[in-house]
């Protein structure tokens, strides 16, 4: 009987263990999500599945052009994953061509490959507080990002973390760019 006991209090202390690395792990390490619409066709589709890398953003602060996620606003278990424009204290502002413009410049990037049509609240010249990105998706003509007010700019505090790498389908596994 005491040995019985004793397999018994190892496997919960067993359990326990791998109950609280599991939560370390989704909270503060990673997590994974699905892609859900078409906003950043090209680099993602629908249905992918991303490993969300929470750590990096504690020993170095989001570039331009990284892959984000954060939550939506206004709907509980909502993410949206786009892709960073605009860092804080940048100017950010979106011409009658389309053309996205940084502190006066005009952005050099290969990720949205199509004409803007519609620059939304970037219209007029934003300009970012230490603690705001702009973000678009890839598939900037069909996408709900920073250029709409319901969506507007995206403060650090709400991003989750990096989209690091795809891990489904497996024929597209590796690294989100």
């Amino acid at each position: 009987m005491k040995a019985f006991m004793k397999e018994i209090t190892g496997l919960c202390l067993y359990l326990v263990i791998v109950i609280a690395c599991t939560y370390l792990t989704v909270h503060f390490v990673g997590q994974r999500m699905e892609v859900v619409g078409s906003s950043m066709e090209r680099t993602l589709q629908e249905g992918d599945q991303l490993f969300i890398d929470k750590l990096s953003y504690y020993i170095h602060e989001p570039e331009r052009f990284d892959v984000i996620a954060f939550p939506y606003r206004y709907e509980v278990d909502t993410y949206y994953v786009k892709r960073i424009i605009g860092l804080p204290g940048e100017r950010v502002y979106i011409d009658r061509d389309g053309t996205v413009w940084i502190d006066g410049e005009p952005l050099e990037e290969a990720y949205g490959m199509e004409t803007i049509a519609n620059p939304g609240i970037a219209a007029t010249p934003l300009r970012l507080a230490e603690d705001e990105y702009f973000v678009l998706g890839d598939n900037r003509n069909d996408s709900c990002d920073s250029r709409d007010a319901v969506v507007g700019l995206v403060k650090r505090s709400e991003i989750i973390g990096k989209a690091c790498c795809r891990i489904y389908p497996f024929a597209k596994i590796g690294a989100v760019r």
